[in-house]
């Protein structure tokens, strides 16, 4: 992601004498932080978003510091809210790349060692002054000797350094993490580390990016409403690349794109349009659509800049989310359920019920208005619990995916205030309704959308679908299992705060009774020692005891 050059302070991860235990120990100094805040918050629960809301922020401010690799972390927790609350969510969602351009006189170095040749040699002009600028390179201006105007997208220097040894401190943090916590097994964090680092490092080796906007230009060389530009391979290599200049609006800058006559509810269709062709098509999707990445051309064409990040898609996870968008399309509960269990983002139970529940609401209150951020609010405790509790898991590789699409729906929305996400994606299912091909792939598509129509025209009454849905609820047990299992889980969290208050009570009267045989005796200068425990003690067993009397009032209202 690159952004307008600002000039914030300078960190200390920039220095080019950084240590592996120098940078271990800023790592682990931030983790023991974290952890000792969660720490807190555990023995004095503050539930308040206020609360939330400050501590991510610290968050953020944190990632920023300890520099790239954290960013790109920061970046990609945006999309976990199966892990984080939505306070998290929301902050890390705004996180952005805040550290300043490094000199001309690195980047020319860089260029010059890279290409072996003199930096005029290479180029008629080049601008010394950077126009963009991200915490994994820089991007100047330049002119080639045949004319052609350019960009020179530069590496940071000393990066894959700071990369490696960032990596290593990692590594034993995840270890760290498996031995000590259970969280770090149930969220495979292992397989998330494993697959981000395998993205950062392609991602800091251009030649790979090269060869991604090759194939990326390729998949769209007939697509209308999509520029992808051209790479001059003679000029590029692992840490610059050469790149066609093709200038455009920000993708998001509503006012620049009207005042060009750019008609925002179809740029809108276009970008989903495109984004469901990569998706579900092609395989290969951009995982970083950041507005800094996306412009748009004065004929309102997308011009696509930064192939660093994509996620390729095996051809049986397309066919799942194949089968997983027209199941939304259709409001199909059970059909959506059944392919995320074969994707392998929900582990099968014996009580799905919450799960189906969560689903219905999301397809009845999301996919025919737009989604209002106070809804999502309102709902985004209850979503975290689910998660908590339920068989969630969201595979390393999703992870990217779902990230590309939140922060796309972010550019629809603001594009169009009332963007519709499934009216946008009926151009798409309407171009394969009728395709005839001999590839399996398109076949299946072919064949949902024209699953979708048909039910959509032989769609039974809504008295009718009630009436199957309770039976099936029946045949399945469910009702019951849901009684069971809310009543069971509401009666064992009551147990749990009752036998810690009792806990707490007993530390309490123990150390009271000591304080005072101490004071009576010869030692009465150490009974202060006992009293303060004492005192700790009786507050955090009155506080339990509060927390038992209002869990038991919403215990009852919920019945």
């Amino acid at each position: 992601m690159l952004s307008k050059i600002t000039q914030p302070e300078s960190f200390r991860w920039q220095k080019s004498n950084a240590s592996a235990l120098g940078r271990q120990r800023d790592i682990f100094l931030a983790a023991t932080q974290w952890i000792s805040y969660l720490w807190w918050d555990s023995i004095f629960p503050q539930n308040s978003a206020a609360h939330r809301y400050k501590r991510a922020k610290w968050v953020v401010r944190k990632l920023l510091d300890l520099g790239p690799t954290f960013i790109k972390i920061g970046q990609a927790l945006s999309t976990r809210g199966d892990i984080l609350p939505l306070e998290y969510v929301e902050e890390l969602a705004m996180l952005q790349d805040n550290v300043p351009a490094f000199g001309s006189g690195q980047a020319i170095a860089v260029i010059e060692a890279d290409l072996g040749k003199s930096i005029y040699a290479i180029y008629r002009d080049f601008d010394p002054v950077p126009i963009a600028a991200a915490s994994l390179g820089q991007v100047h201006r330049a002119r080639l000797h045949t004319g052609e105007e350019v960009v020179v997208k530069v590496q940071r220097p000393g990066l894959q350094q700071l990369f490696d040894l960032d990596v290593q401190a990692l590594q034993k943090l995840v270890h760290f993490c498996y031995r000590y916590f259970s969280w770090a097994k149930k969220y495979e964090l292992q397989a998330i580390y494993e697959e981000f680092v395998n993205v950062l490092y392609q991602e800091i080796d251009y030649t790979i990016e090269g060869k991604n906007a090759d194939r990326f230009r390729e998949n769209f060389q007939d697509y209308p409403g999509v520029i992808v530009p051209k790479l001059f391979w003679q000029y590029s290599s692992k840490r610059v690349l050469t790149i066609e200049y093709k200038p455009g609006i920000k993708i998001n800058d509503c006012a620049a794109l009207e005042a060009q006559g750019i008609n925002l509810k179809e740029l809108n269709l276009v970008g989903v349009s495109c984004y469901l062709k990569q998706l579900l098509i092609d395989g290969f999707f951009q995982a970083d659509p950041h507005p800094g990445n996306m412009a748009v051309s004065d004929d309102g064409q997308i011009i696509f800049y930064d192939f660093g990040m994509m996620v390729e898609m095996q051809s049986l996870d397309r066919e799942q989310m194949i089968k997983t968008f027209f199941a939304i399309l259709k409001k199909d509960t059970n059909a959506v359920i059944d392919a995320l269990v074969l994707m392998g983002l929900i582990e099968p139970v014996p009580d799905m019920t919450p799960v189906r529940r969560l689903m219905d609401f999301i397809l009845q209150e999301f996919t025919e208005k737009p989604l209002e951020l106070p809804s999502l609010k309102q709902m985004g405790g209850e979503i975290y619990e689910i998660f908590e509790e339920q068989p969630f898991r969201l595979p390393a590789k999703m992870t990217f995916i779902i990230k590309a699409l939140t922060t796309l729906d972010g550019i629809a929305r603001t594009l169009d205030p009332k963007y519709n996400p499934i009216a946008c994606a009926k151009p798409f299912v309407k171009s394969f309704t009728n395709y005839q091909s001999k590839s399996s792939l398109f076949k299946t598509i072919a064949l949902q959308a024209k699953d979708l129509v048909v039910s959509r025209w032989n769609q039974p009454s809504r008295t009718e679908l009630l009436w199957q849905r309770l039976e099936e609820r029946l045949e399945r047990g469910e009702l019951q299992l849901r009684v069971k299992s809310l009543e069971s889980d509401r009666t064992l969290k009551r147990i749990n705060i009752a036998l810690k208050a009792i806990i707490y009570a007993c530390i309490s009267g123990f150390t009271l009774l000591t304080g005072a045989v101490l004071l009576m005796g010869s030692y009465a200068s150490w009974a202060v020692i006992p009293f303060t425990i004492s005192t700790i003690s009786f507050f955090l067993f009155f506080w339990h005891m509060f927390n038992l009397g209002v869990k038991e009032r919403l215990d009852k209202l919920a019945k």
